[in-house]
């Protein structure tokens, strides 16, 4: 994949109704590297990959033209790119359609996601124990901010996180003056998307995104979260209701999160 094969990228994520715009395919681009199929010169299939570390791997984008599916593309594209990551453990998040493709490739499922847009409602407040605190993101967050996701999720991840902290608005949560949590909330799709979201507990995340949503009440606003985050209920009560239930695989050992901090909500299903 080339730059210049982004504008035929968008024309395969539109054919199949996904919501990226261009600039949403670009920072991903930025960040990893992928493959094309092309037919008579036409891109007509693409597949995307991150690494991150020496150990780990997210896997995305995967997208055939919908007049060309059934023809073994998809698998000849994530065969190689999964040919230049051997020896990672990879991670990805499949839809309904693509989860056979993926278990015949050696994915097995860990979770669900549970994906919810909508107009958000105006949130209400959480309230928070003595000690703890919502404040406003300083560039001198940002070494904490990367540590902390990198425990969340069990690999590191430091250059989505330098990524997306320089385009999002990002909100800590401080413990004592610890930074124990952040959320991020940035233009993605068709409106706002919120994530990655990282706290100590259930009661951490709601607090951090009922902030943002708050903020942005009456906007459309997207979170995806892992299924068994304790959020599903309460972000319908938000306005966000469920649209969508992908399904986490990997291939590979299972990163382990550090104990007292956990991943609540994905930074974009590709992304991880």
């Amino acid at each position: 994949m080339r730059v210049d094969d982004l504008e035929a990228a968008l024309g395969l994520s539109q054919a199949v109704h996904w919501p990226h715009r261009l600039t949403d395919w670009r920072f991903a681009f930025e960040l990893g590297g992928g493959l094309v199929a092309e037919r008579d010169g036409e891109v007509v299939a693409t597949a995307m990959s991150w690494p991150w570390g020496e150990t780990h791997a997210t896997l995305g984008l995967v997208i055939v033209d919908p007049r060309l599916q059934g023809r073994r593309i998809g698998l000849r594209l994530m065969q190689a790119l999964l040919d230049g990551l051997e020896g990672r453990t990879v991670l990805l998040h499949a839809t309904a359609e693509g989860r056979g493709l993926y278990e015949r490739l050696g994915f097995v499922r860990t979770g669900e996601v549970r994906q919810h847009q909508g107009q958000a409602s105006s949130a209400p407040l959480m309230a928070l124990d003595r000690d703890w605190r919502l404040r406003p993101s300083n560039v001198g967050d940002l070494p904490a901010l990367v540590a902390l996701d990198a425990r969340a999720r069990g690999m590191p991840r430091d250059a989505l996180v330098r990524g997306l902290y320089a385009e999002a608005q990002t909100v800590v949560l401080d413990h004592d003056g610890e930074r124990r949590g952040f959320a991020m909330l940035r233009r993605f799709g068709r409106g706002l998307i919120i994530g990655p979201v990282v706290a100590p507990d259930e009661q951490g995340a709601k607090a951090l995104i009922a902030h943002l949503v708050g903020l942005n009440a009456g906007k459309f606003v997207r979170i995806d979260v892992d299924f068994d985050s304790g959020l599903t209920e309460w972000l319908e009560e938000l306005g966000l209701p469920r649209v969508d239930g992908p399904t986490e695989m990997i291939r590979g050992d299972v990163p382990e999160p550090t104990p007292g901090v956990r991943r609540f909500a994905l930074a974009t299903q590709a992304l991880g």
